[in-house]
């Protein structure tokens, strides 16, 4: 049963600018659905351009008074929105799984992801936030390094972590003096607009936090804006690219984490009855719409007798079915054209010759007949050259290549286009220690099926995986920041 306060139908989503909520007039306005039943759940207005313009504004405003804000009195609202959020965790969890479909369990682990960039981001200012002193660095001179917030950024988050996406950075700018406008996914907004009710409560100066709705036009917007410093993303490679070109003639910074085709391999000598459940999780979780999930399943030597059939039986079992209910343990993918698109690269894959040993295209969940539901589905005989092994297909496909040696595993992996994250699950330390030197990943698991780091260090990304200089999460610091250099005489 929802809780109360969370509802079916949310109406038209409105703008966020300047401390206020308010309706957009723009006429372009589109459904974005719950997966499960195939309905509404809001309709999202894209913002015009003076809407953009009217939130980049408001957030350059509050910048010129934010900056000047005592770093003491600063970090009191990060310690709030920390409280307030938590205090309304369970519901925007629901809000999360009613929009994009993932489990309830998944939504509270995203949740609790959120928080931990929340208090990451607090306790960044007293440590890494201070500046550096050197005395006589030459007669009577000295010399200070100090960091200064720039001003207003852009943030856009995608459509699979909806609301912990977003505060891979939101966190860090505020409690570094910068403002933000943040655009959500136009797929699942739903939770972004909850958790900006929440947000209220925290009370922050108006303009200091502003959402605006759209798609490629808006993000567009917000690049070419004159007063908007960078632009952080979390989405796809073709998005990325495009937003990198766009921000580098603009003159803007850019921290866009990308797309992804993650490896995992396991070793004859693993122990299987630990690796199993982690690949369940790695490939099947979030229906396979995370950058961090499993997509390609290299057993080596006899490791493919050993985990390929009770891969596919577990699998097989998963419970499918609305992520509200508590024994689901698959829910739908997120929209009707992703089923479409996922269902089209499992058909491609027996096009090219691999072997569907599972197959979830026509899977019927009674209870939700209209959902966008795709099974687990587990190719094997999948060679390097297939579609289905080098295209990112973000749903529940595994994809088997089977290997001789760990030496073929790492060379067929380093030639992804890709380099988010990849597995390794064995028992030996030379190997992992092997796998860990010389895979070009920037997220690297040993015996981790899902190598998600934590708050408080770095978000890796390697190659087609990630565009700019400094990542995401702690390393939000030196993007929000510029250093400047104080060279000191006195007579």
């Amino acid at each position: 049963m929802l809780f109360p306060e969370v509802k079916n139908y949310y109406g038209k989503l409105p703008l966020y600018i300047e401390g206020k909520f308010i309706e957009s007039e723009s006429e372009e306005i589109i459904p974005t659905m719950n997966p499960a039943k195939d309905e509404a759940i809001a309709h999202v207005p894209f913002a015009t351009k003076d809407e953009v313009d009217m939130a980049v504004d408001a957030a350059v405003r509050a910048f010129e008074k934010w900056k000047e804000v005592p770093i003491p009195t600063r970090i009191q609202y990060i310690y709030r929105m920390k409280y307030v959020i938590e205090e309304h965790m369970e519901e925007i969890s629901r809000v999360i799984t009613q929009n994009h479909g993932k489990t309830i369990d998944e939504s509270r682990g995203e949740m609790r992801r959120l928080i931990e960039n929340i208090e990451t981001a607090a306790s960044i200012i007293y440590t890494l936030y201070k500046g550096e002193h050197l005395d006589n660095i030459a007669v009577d001179i000295d010399e200070t390094l100090v960091r200064e917030p720039l001003g207003a950024f852009a943030i856009v988050g995608p459509f699979n972590f909806p609301v912990m996406a977003p505060f891979w950075y939101i966190p860090y700018a505020l409690a570094l003096g910068a403002t933000v406008v943040v655009k959500p996914s136009e797929v699942t907004p739903v939770s972004m607009y909850w958790l900006t009710k929440v947000m209220e409560k925290v009370r922050l100066p108006p303009g200091v936090f502003n959402i605006v709705h759209g798609s490629r036009k808006v993000v567009e917007r917000l690049i070419e804006h004159p007063d908007i410093r960078g632009i952080a993303f979390v989405g796809s490679t073709p998005t990325a690219k495009a937003i990198y070109k766009k921000a580098g003639e603009e003159g803007k910074r850019v921290l866009l984490q990308a797309g992804a085709k993650n490896f995992i391999i396991v070793m004859p000598d693993a122990n299987f009855d630990r690796t199993i459940p982690n690949l369940i999780t790695s490939f099947y979780g979030n229906a396979g719409q995370r950058c961090l999930a499993g997509a390609v399943l290299i057993p080596v030597g006899e490791a493919f007798d050993k985990v390929v059939p009770i891969f596919v039986d577990s699998a097989r079992k998963l419970k499918i079915g609305y992520g509200l209910d508590d024994e689901t343990e698959l829910g739908p993918v997120v929209t009707k054209k992703a089923k479409e698109r996922i269902i089209g690269y499992i058909e491609k894959g027996i096009e090219e010759g691999a072997t569907l040993m599972l197959d979830g295209r026509n899977i019927s969940v009674p209870e939700y007949p209209k959902g966008y539901f795709v099974g687990p589905t587990v190719f094997s005989d999948v060679t390097p050259d297939m579609t289905i092994a080098k295209d990112e297909i973000f749903g529940p496909v595994a994809s088997i290549i089977h290997t001789d040696t760990l030496e073929e595993a790492i060379e067929l992996a380093n030639k992804s286009n890709y380099g988010n994250a990849a597995s390794i699950f064995t028992s030996s330390g030379r190997a992992a220690r092997k796998f860990r030197r010389e895979i070009q990943v920037g997220n690297v698991g040993i015996n981790i099926g899902i190598a998600a780091p934590m708050a408080f260090f770095p978000f890796g990304g390697m190659k087609e995986s990630f565009y700019g200089i400094v990542h995401g999460q702690i390393d939000c610091i030196d993007f929000f920041t510029d250093k400047k250099i104080v060279i000191t005489r006195w007579w």
